[in-house]
């Protein structure tokens, strides 16, 4: 039975325990024979986010944040473990979720020769919204990040890696959702491009009370817009904190340093090597 942490004035709107995921992949050994490999992406994960809280997940590639992410936005189904979602245990009341949650991946998928405006207001009619407000709310969240009003018309395939992500991160927020689950969100944007979904992030929990899970490789960015930040390594949560816990955790004067004790990783080679 999952147990929550409301008392003392928390209250999780995120409440993960115990979760697991394995991935098994069947390989081929000798002739005719066949050997099924295992690997644990999520073990034993435990972990709560308060209602408003901004969260951040750090670790190098491969260590569960994603499959994490996969799973509380019910694209996932765990093999072990329990996790609620603003009240809603899944995956048996995903339905709910998915009406609550805003999801945004470094791999955001669009119908690339339709132009912005079709593409979000195509998300409204998904969502059965009426797409005269939802198309204004939109328009609202682009401004507000940096998109020219002359734009919303050129098809997808045409615009930057910085500009498809803002356009995923309206498309996330068109039903103003209380959760957002961020995969990444920043990963391969320009300096201006990333600053400004940073500083919509931060304007985004302060107005609206937004809880928000990010997942994120820049340390400068989880110090930045995190009240507490989990470094997550070979699918356990090794550390918890603020980045100044974190820091006195380790016994570390950088939060870089930090994150290399506390996880036995460095992230820096682990980007070098994902390009590779």
């Amino acid at each position: 039975m999952l147990e929550s942490n409301s008392h003392n004035g928390f209250h999780p709107a995120i409440e993960v325990r115990g979760v697991k995921k394995v991935f098994r992949e069947r390989k081929r050994k000798r002739w005719l024979k066949y050997a099924i490999k295992e690997e644990w992406a999520v073990n034993g994960v435990s972990f709560d986010v308060a209602s408003g809280e901004t969260y951040g997940l750090l670790g190098p590639n491969g260590s569960g944040k994603s499959t994490l992410i996969r799973i509380l936005s019910t694209l996932l189904i765990p093999d072990a473990g329990e996790v609620r979602l603003l009240g809603h245990k899944l995956p048996e009341e995903e339905l709910f979720v998915r009406w609550k949650i805003g999801r945004v991946s470094v791999d955001a998928a669009f119908y690339k020769r339709l132009s912005a405006r079709e593409n979000l207001l195509y998300s409204a009619y998904l969502y059965g919204l009426d797409p005269g407000p939802a198309e204004k709310r939109a328009f609202q969240i682009l401004d507000r990040l940096g998109i020219e009003s002359r734009k919303y018309s050129d098809p997808l395939e045409e615009m930057s890696r910085g500009m498809q992500q803002k356009i995923s991160i309206a498309r996330a927020l068109m039903i103003n959702p209380p959760m957002l689950l961020l995969d990444e969100p920043t990963t391969g944007l320009d300096p201006k491009s990333r600053r400004d979904v940073q500083k919509f992030i931060e304007e985004l929990r302060e107005e609206e009370g937004t809880t928000i899970l990010l997942t994120t490789h820049d340390m400068a960015e989880a110090e930045r817009l995190c009240a507490r930040i989990g470094f997550i390594a070979k699918g356990k949560i090794v550390a918890e904190g603020t980045a100044e816990d974190l820091r006195q955790q380790a016994g570390a004067v950088t939060f870089e340093d930090a994150f290399i004790k506390l996880t036995g990783e460095n992230l820096a080679e682990d980007e070098v090597k994902e390009e590779g």
